[in-house]
């Protein structure tokens, strides 16, 4: 158990390593450091881009029954043979959680020299990503967290609680101070975490301009859910200034229902980010005004911090000698204004 517990240890070395690495840099004060003395900042964005040896990923995640889903998996394959010294080995999508532990125990088994997994369910899949961390395979997980730290060497997620932040600003600015406005949610599925934390993240940025959520209804991140939900919500509620709906995919039934009830005095904010809607955007023929990105490159970031991990290198442009054990990416407001730096990257619903 102690040679385990060495191992886990050093797979999670770094742990501390932090993106603010500003106190790192020496001799930048007048307290007679000598010029010059910089912290070496290990390898550099050139030397992680040559060829190295040949690093063997596992990659395992959900069933690709959801657009946001499966340009996951697709991001992960592409990101894989972007890099000639990547043997990516995929194993078959599931929403099955014991299926998707026989699928690690089989990279586990094969001796790959990293994993990537987005986890059916966290807490479910914990045991065999420690198992692989003992066994001296770096595990990266991605969206959907282990419940244990020694789980994981590096952590890559979504911001779910900045996607609440950011759409309950832009609507804020949108509304520019009008504190009667009516402001309604679509949400996903509730007893997710991650539907908390974009709820809580959405209360806390309307309330910092005076604002609240009058009216809101759940859905399922389905078309037919949003569909179900937005007839409600628009029955209930005859008068709505702005809208924010989770999920872009549900936001195809969401747009469905609000043009069966031939409603337009709202703005409507989506998320996610998926290309159709960043098209409905970009034509301005539409309430849908914007999205809040919820990356779906996470595990292809994942590939990449694989292949550096495995290959003992480091984030270049960074200034400490390691890959972050968690890094947490933006939640950017797309809008007509912006649309075409992110549209190349979105996912089809």
């Amino acid at each position: 158990m102690a040679k385990k517990f060495t191992q886990m240890r050093r797979l999670i070395a770094g742990a501390g390593a932090s993106l603010l690495a500003v106190g790192l840099l020496a001799g930048c004060s007048s307290g007679g450091a000598e010029e010059g003395n910089v912290v070496d900042q290990g390898t550099s964005s050139e030397e992680n881009a040559q060829t190295g040896d040949t690093v063997v990923i596992g990659f395992s995640g959900p069933a690709a029954d959801h657009g946001w889903l499966g340009a996951i998996n697709s991001g992960a394959t592409a990101a894989a043979a972007s890099f000639a010294d990547v043997d990516l080995r995929v194993a078959e999508g599931t929403n099955d959680a014991n299926a998707q532990i026989a699928a690690v125990e089989t990279f586990i088994n094969d001796g790959v020299d990293a994993i990537v997994l987005l986890p059916t369910d966290g807490a479910a899949l914990t045991e065999v990503a420690i198992k692989a961390m003992q066994a001296g395979i770096p595990v990266i997980n991605v969206d959907r967290e282990f419940s244990s730290p020694f789980a994981a060497r590096t952590t890559v997620l979504g911001d779910n609680y900045g996607m609440g932040v950011s759409a309950g600003t832009y609507i804020c600015e949108q509304l520019d101070g009008n504190k009667d406005a009516i402001v309604a949610e679509i949400a996903g599925i509730d007893s997710l975490p991650l539907t908390q934390d974009r709820s809580a993240g959405f209360k806390d940025a309307l309330s910092d301009c005076g604002l609240e959520v009058s009216a809101r209804v759940a859905a399922d991140f389905t078309v037919a859910g949003g569909e179900s939900a937005t007839s409600q919500l628009l029955s209930a509620n005859p008068k709505i200034d702005a809208i924010w709906n989770h999920d872009d995919d549900q936001g195809i039934g969401v747009l469905a229902a609000i043009t069966a009830a031939d409603r337009d005095e709202f703005f409507m904010v989506g998320g996610a980010g998926s290309k159709d809607a960043m098209e409905l955007i970009k034509s301005g023929d539409t309430v849908l005004q914007a999205t809040i990105i919820y990356p779906s490159t996470q595990a292809a970031d994942g590939i990449a911090l694989a292949r550096l991990i495995a290959q003992d290198k480091t984030v270049g442009d960074l200034i400490t000698p390691s890959v972050p054990n968690r890094i947490v990416l933006d939640a950017p407001v797309v809008t007509k204004d912006n649309v075409d730096q992110f549209i190349d990257l979105a996912f089809a619903s």
